[in-house]
């Protein structure tokens, strides 16, 4: 038996205070928040998830804000960049954008595309990569318009403490495609039109130390729960210890660190965001899973009110 995953589901990282997250990923990145939760582990902290209009696989990234954590260090053992796609010809706009929020950036060009890269406000770092791949994201907030929307992930650049390992890993077990090689990085890619390109870093660059400014996990995509059932089975066949399936409301998720330090997650497509409340107010409500509904006046004392603004009208 082979596999092969479709590409990134969602990428999870710490954040610092639900205001700035919010106001960044909204305000100024455009996307939507789709859904206001808790960590299931830790219910006194928030757990968001912001992505398309409709928050499909490969456009989530969710954070754990965790309001005066360390400071964390991108380096091995991380996503060490989470890219976004968009539209071709809309990489001047961002330009613009960016400054106009006076948020440093740099061009970079790798693999015959044009980066911009740049931090969030707590040190996580991104870029935006033009794309003819994707759906239109349809979701409009200030001066974003579809047309030059964040139609989701364009990829992730992997940084591993053993990367001949991680890349036999993406290739063999997870059934990337190696494309390209580029200087000390090696490009993959998966099947789906959104999320599916991997950049890994062949050369160590030092132990990350997991903090704010840092990617928790990257989550791949599994169509249904049977499917991710059959991955957990291949990829403990490799030798992986991988966990029991764990319910995460709006998908269930299987977890293993691989060799290189860095830890995947295999989420399910389904069942999504709107099964517990609309599509047109998804993210609007803090939503508990059913275990904690009990402790609801406790939990929403416990986290820190914050809102979506438009910040183009603040300018």
């Amino acid at each position: 038996m082979s596999k092969k995953t479709m590409g990134i589901h969602h990428i999870t990282a710490i954040v610092g205070h639900p205001q700035e997250n919010a106001d960044f990923y909204a305000g100024v990145l455009g996307l939507r928040l789709v859904k206001k939760t808790v960590n299931f582990d830790d219910p006194g902290t928030y757990h968001l998830y912001f992505g398309n209009e409709g928050g499909k696989p490969g456009t989530i990234i969710t954070f754990f804000p965790w309001v005066g954590a360390y400071q964390g260090r991108i380096g091995d053992g991380q996503v060490g960049i989470t890219s976004y796609a968009v539209p071709k010809g809309s990489l001047r706009f961002w330009e613009e954008r960016l400054g106009k929020f006076n948020i440093p950036f740099i061009k970079i060009t790798r693999f015959g595309e044009q980066y911009l890269e740049f931090d969030d406000p707590h040190g996580l770092r991104l870029a935006l990569v033009e794309r003819e791949e994707g759906e239109v994201n349809t979701w409009s907030i200030g001066n974003i318009t579809p047309e030059v929307a964040i139609k989701g992930f364009g990829g992730a650049t992997l940084l591993s403490a053993q990367p001949k390992k991680t890349a036999e890993l993406l290739e063999t077990v997870m059934g990337l495609e190696r494309i390209a090689e580029e200087g000390d990085m090696v490009r993959f890619r998966s099947t789906a039109d959104i999320g599916n390109i991997i950049d890994l870093k062949m050369t160590p660059v030092g132990r990350g130390q997991m903090g704010v400014g840092t990617v928790h996990h990257i989550a791949w995509r599994a169509i249904d729960d049977q499917d991710q059932l059959e991955w957990k089975e291949y990829v403990e066949s490799f030798g992986y210890g991988v966990t029991p399936v764990q319910d995460r409301n709006y998908f269930n998720a299987i977890y293993f660190r691989e060799h290189g330090e860095i830890l995947f997650e295999i989420a399910t497509d389904p069942p999504g965001f709107a099964h517990d409340e609309s599509y047109e107010t998804m993210g609007e409500q803090l939503m508990l899973p059913e275990r904690y509904e009990q402790y609801r006046d406790r939990i929403e004392r416990s986290v820190l009110p914050f809102e979506i603004r438009n910040l183009d009208e603040k300018l």
